[in-house]
């Protein structure tokens, strides 16, 4: 692949695209330079950081940051980059990379942690980039065009803009200039570097939990992406809950929850997996982080306590379980077997902990058949009845009958509107499919009333208020799922709704969304890349040889499928 000739189409393309926007600089430019001569201080560079008191290296880096910001401004295409981002990203681009050097130098492992985890899903340490001069655990050009790329498309999404174009590589030649002089020089932060650390024999899931905190939401490298997520949702809160007395609660339970759930861009991985690798497959809590179980948060029933631990039991669900008071401080007010508690709570080294916040309330009836009946609720805790029970073996038979319904299909075309009755009838099918005896029904029916679960009633979607046309697609891994304006990514002979005129538009939805799962990515380009323009004519062809990672980027928090398999009754307790 001529990556050049790419680089310099798009670079033609681009420049035509924005030239109003240049000539309208152009005119301004005065103004722009007046901007861009402010210098970056202390308190911009410390924004990147996991502390907040300058340290005796600060100094310098700083002055380095704002050699990278003359570097960004002063290239030849840095009216393109103005295009997308502010002054103020210019200055916090100039941190985020200064930071990078910092890193290496330092050895703190948090690039370096990147490079190792992608080379040893890729064989190789980038992505997009000519990698035959590249040495690890030193500063590389190559490093810090990926830096741009990551950091111009985290900070805004408006536009998606590719790898190897000329404003990014020649930014990237600038900066590097800066950095070979530095390199020499350079010091170590070694207050920097004792926030990445974890004692050997650390027990406590809170301090674990700090650093995975500190990786996440503190760290130069996930700044822009999970830092910044985190930012907007609390200034979201603010806005929303400005007012009341409790508005702790709601901003201490949504960072607990972001710390557990949130993806990064970079390789769709939580923070816990970073923090890991960071620590090295060496160190004794490696495994134990990687083990942290998914967090369940929700409504409980107080059962009882001893020396040791709180009993409790998940409403929806009625799983119990043992919280240990190590983690909890409010045991001494728990007098009344059946209180209600909201809580999040989460396994470490074989321990149920207390995570997120806590409130009680007296038993109601009410609310717990409410809980008992809600499909969300109950999701709460798939994971675990997924880890045990045959789920997988449950999505083959679910996909055979999905095959042997649609004519041995896997994907099925059809008017939105119809979209309901084909899944409901193909239910239907698989339960039928399935042969059980009208004892065997009525006996699954009665363990799921038992548990309190008398079914929810299902409401139909009107999908056509989206797009006029849809799919349903089987995942191997999620279950059947829906998909609406994307028909044109399929060229496909019983595709009857395929315009080759939107294809290209269809296609970037499907790899673009969070809503579409990977698997619906991956079967398009599996079966139809060679018939779209998009893979072939257009610069979407430079994608393939790294689309898995494209994937994870672009789909974050849900790259991952999960099984849409809901457990209820306990036959098996």
């Amino acid at each position: 692949m001529n990556w050049e000739n790419i680089g310099e189409n798009f670079r033609n393309s681009l420049i035509k695209k924005t030239s109003a926007v240049f000539y309208k600089l152009a005119g301004q430019s005065k103004n722009i330079e007046n901007q861009m001569k402010n210098r970056i201080y202390i308190k911009d560079w410390l924004e990147l950081k996991p502390y907040e008191k300058q340290t005796a290296t600060d100094s310098y880096y700083v002055k380095i940051c704002n050699d990278v910001k003359d570097a960004i401004v002063t290239c030849e295409h840095s009216f393109v980059m103005q295009v997308y981002l502010s002054k103020y990203d210019i200055d916090y681009l100039a941190c985020f990379l200064t930071s990078y050097l910092e890193d290496i130098i330092s050895e703190t492992n948090i690039w370096n942690s990147f490079v190792k985890m992608h080379k040893r899903l890729y064989e190789k340490q980038l992505p997009f980039y000519n990698l035959d001069e590249y040495y690890e655990d030193e500063i590389n050009p190559q490093d810090i065009s990926f830096l741009i790329w990551h950091f111009m498309n985290t900070v805004q999404e408006e536009k998606f803009i590719p790898p190897f174009t000329d404003f990014i590589v020649e930014t990237a030649e600038k900066v590097m200039d800066v950095f070979d002089q530095a390199w020499d020089y350079a010091p170590e932060n070694e207050y920097l570097k004792s926030f990445y650390q974890l004692d050997k024999n650390e027990e406590d899931f809170y301090i674990a939990r700090t650093l995975i905190d500190t990786v996440l939401f503190k760290t130069y490298l996930f700044h822009p992406d999970s830092s910044l997520k985190l930012k907007e949702k609390e200034l979201e809160i603010i806005e929303d809950r400005g007012d009341e007395d409790n508005i702790m609660f709601f901003l201490s339970e949504n960072r607990d929850s972001t710390l557990h759930k949130t993806h990064t861009r970079l390789l769709s991985l939580k923070g816990k997996e970073w923090t890991a690798e960071i620590l090295g497959n060496n160190h004794p809590l490696y495994k134990d982080l990687l083990n942290i179980s998914q967090r369940i948060v929700g409504l409980f029933l107080y059962k009882g306590q001893d020396d040791y631990n709180l009993f409790i039991e998940h409403i929806a669900s009625g799983k119990k379980f043992n919280l240990t008071k190590k983690s909890f401080d409010h045991s001494d007010a728990l007098k009344e077997v059946d209180s209600i508690l909201f809580m999040g709570i989460a396994k470490w080294k074989d321990e149920w902990w207390f995570s997120g916040v806590f409130f009680k309330q007296d038993f109601n009836a009410d609310i717990i058949l409410n809980e008992k009946n809600s499909l969300q609720s109950r999701m709460a805790v798939n994971f675990l009845d997924h880890q045990k029970k045959g789920t997988d073996e449950m999505l083959k038979l679910q996909f055979q009958a999905f095959k042997d319904f649609n004519n041995g299909s896997q994907i099925a075309f059809m008017p939105s509107e119809k979209i309901n009755d084909f899944v409901r009838v193909y239910s239907e099918f698989f339960n039928n499919s399935l042969n059980l005896s009208a004892k065997e029904k009525e006996e699954a029916k009665e363990r799921a009333r038992k548990d309190g679960f008398f079914g929810t009633e299902k409401k139909d979607i009107d999908f056509s208020e989206v797009s006029e046309t849809g799919l349903v697609f089987f995942n191997p891994k999620g279950g059947a799922e829906i998909a609406l304006a994307v028909n044109s990514a399929f060229p496909l002979p019983d595709n009857p709704y395929f315009n080759v005129e939107d294809s290209r538009d269809n296609v970037l939805l499907l790899l673009l969304s969070e809503e579409m799962s990977t698997e619906l990515a991956l079967f398009c380009i599996d079966n139809c890349k060679n018939d779209l323009p998009f893979f072939n004519d257009d610069i979407g062809k430079m994608y393939l040889n790294d689309i898995d990672f494209l994937l994870r980027f672009w789909k974050r928090d849900n790259y991952y499928a999960k099984p849409s398999i809901t457990y209820t009754g306990k036959e098996d307790k």
